[in-house]
């Protein structure tokens, strides 16, 4: 359905190296724990979205939200720390970039792609 999160599992690393678990703050020598959720979302149309510098082609995004643990707590919390798109390259620069996004401006830009009309051109193309 356009403007909406795909359906594909989300995944999720926790407390695992390569989801930074053991890294150590600045401030002290207790370890952080992180984890990373990455999801799929699909735009329909070319669309705008704050922090990149030019217009987007419809498609399938692939996002990556970090998350730290709130070890004050006596049950798990986690805050988010970042969440990153994956845009493609521009003509100029084929290879593919990240850029960090705020997930507030990631939905109203998934709104505004599902409030447009679906391009019937596109329909027949796809099957």
């Amino acid at each position: 359905m356009p403007g909406q999160l795909a359906n594909e599992p989300l995944a999720c690393n926790i407390n695992s190296q390569h989801a930074g678990a053991g890294r150590r703050r600045a401030s002290s020598e207790a370890p952080m724990f992180t984890r990373s959720h990455n999801k799929t979302v699909a735009f329909s149309h070319p669309f705008e979205l704050k922090g990149v510098d030019r217009v987007l082609p419809p498609g399938n995004y692939r996002v990556v939200t970090d998350e730290e643990l709130i070890e004050e707590l006596s049950f798990p919390v986690y805050r988010r720390v970042s969440t990153i798109i994956y845009v493609p390259g521009e003509t100029c620069n084929p290879s593919a970039g990240m850029v960090t996004i705020d997930p507030v401006d990631l939905q109203a830009a998934l709104d505004r792609d599902g409030a447009l009309p679906s391009d019937p051109g596109l329909n027949a193309e796809t099957g």
